[in-house]
């Protein structure tokens, strides 16, 4: 198989590596997933390096390991998956006037109203990762899809822009780069994941999309067709295993290990009390810990851990547009059982388990959990046509990726 054929998707996300390396089937127009690897990053921290050396030895080898699972193959780049409270998101409107005798709106048109819409000020620190146009409106008529060929005089646009820190987005690329690797492309995590797990219908009806790592918490909130709100916290599944560690006087390793096989995050799933034995700190001393006790450390972050994103959502206002298509929950954090239960108590939202999409990805099932939810949705980002990534890396002359991809979706506006 040919490079060029193969796609990486690598998520960097809070305390953790994913990798997964696919290629594309032209007959189905579906990626066949052909190996994938994860693990822990001491280097990064909440979605930001703290140890680039660290860090590139964690490259190094959740690469290596994905090559070898893909059949020893030797991937070119990555779509590199970013995450954290670095990322600041937030909508905005741009407006055009059509002053020729002929009204009819072009690409050329809707290609400036959204450049209109991005001629905002921002500090040198940061910098335009994505701008995601939401509706357009045509003389006052709103939710229009496609101005493109109608007649008007004043156009509008409504859009999405995240941003990100300069300094953290390039000492994550110089993490990949001196691993060896090229950036093809950097996603915003988030979006990555909403594109291979929310459905076009959930995206209409109103649905809160949250992806819990290990020490941040990503949430979306997608409604009329696309992505209206995304914001970064810092708190995570790894919350939660800090709290039975210090309440158990275990390692953090231990503590894992016990919230993995044994952590329950909704009362109602406990069946029985039995006891589970564990190392004490020092590695020999054997403790019996019993199921509901290690409720009583986990449950309370638990309940922290949605309440945050319950007043997160409060404070956008986009709270009521979600209760149709509900919540998706994904990401390493939510595979402790009863996460889901724990998410409908708490949010009173209808809430699934989100993985990928079979129809979008094809491969072995250990793949198709949501640990690896975001590198998968990076594999689909990377081979949509509607987002035309075209492998051109970050420090190239050309045009910066959000602009390349607003170019590819007005060519499918036609």
């Amino acid at each position: 198989m040919a490079k060029a054929d193969l796609i990486a998707g690598l998520d960097m996300g809070s305390g953790r590596l994913t990798c997964i390396i696919g290629a594309p089937e032209p007959k189905t127009g579906r990626i066949r997933v052909l190996g994938g690897a994860s693990v822990p990053c001491r280097g990064i921290s909440a979605g930001g390096v703290v140890n680039i050396f660290e860090t590139k030895c964690a490259v190094e080898q959740v690469l290596s390991n994905a090559e070898a699972a893909a059949g020893g193959v030797t991937v070119p780049g990555v779509f590199l998956g970013v995450r954290g409270t670095h990322l600041q998101s937030f909508n905005n409107k741009g407006a055009l006037n059509i002053a020729r005798t002929d009204r009819e709106i072009t690409t050329e048109d809707v290609h400036a109203v959204v450049a209109n819409a991005t001629a905002i000020p921002i500090s040198s620190d940061r910098e335009i990762l994505h701008v995601l146009p939401q509706s357009f409106s045509l003389d006052r008529q709103h939710g229009v899809p496609n101005p493109v060929g109608m007649e008007g005089t004043i156009l509008e646009v409504d859009v999405h822009i995240v941003t990100a820190s300069r300094m953290h987005l390039n000492s994550l690329v110089k993490s990949v780069t001196c691993a060896g690797f090229e950036v093809i492309e950097i996603v915003y995590g988030l979006l990555a994941t909403g594109e291979q797990l929310v459905t076009p219908e959930e995206k209409d009806l109103g649905t809160l999309l949250v992806d819990l790592g290990g020490q941040s918490l990503s949430i979306g909130v997608f409604t009329e067709g696309g992505l209206r709100y995304s914001s970064e916290v810092g708190i995570g599944a790894d919350f939660i295993t800090r709290d039975l560690a210090m309440g158990l006087h275990t390692s953090i390793a231990t503590a894992e290990r016990l919230k993995i096989a044994h952590g329950i995050a909704h009362s109602s799933l406990l069946n029985g009390d039995k006891e589970i034995e564990f190392h004490r700190v020092d590695g020999r001393t054997v403790n019996k810990v019993k199921t509901s006790t290690m409720m009583s450390f986990t449950l309370p972050r638990v309940e922290e851990i949605f309440c945050v994103v319950a007043e997160d959502l409060r404070k956008s206002s986009y709270a009521e547009l979600v209760n149709p298509g509900g919540l998706i929950l994904t990401g390493g954090g939510s595979m402790m059982q009863g996460m889901a239960f724990a998410a409908e108590d708490i949010l009173g939202l209808q809430t699934r388990i989100g993985m990928a999409h079979p129809e979008q990805v094809v491969g072995d099932d250990k793949w198709f959990t949501p640990a690896y939810a975001t590198a998968m949705g990076l594999l689909t980002y990377a081979n949509s046509s509607r987002w035309g990534a075209g492998g051109s890396h970050r420090n190239s002359s050309k045009k910066p990726a959000w602009l390349r991809h607003l170019i590819s979706f007005l060519k499918d506006l036609l």
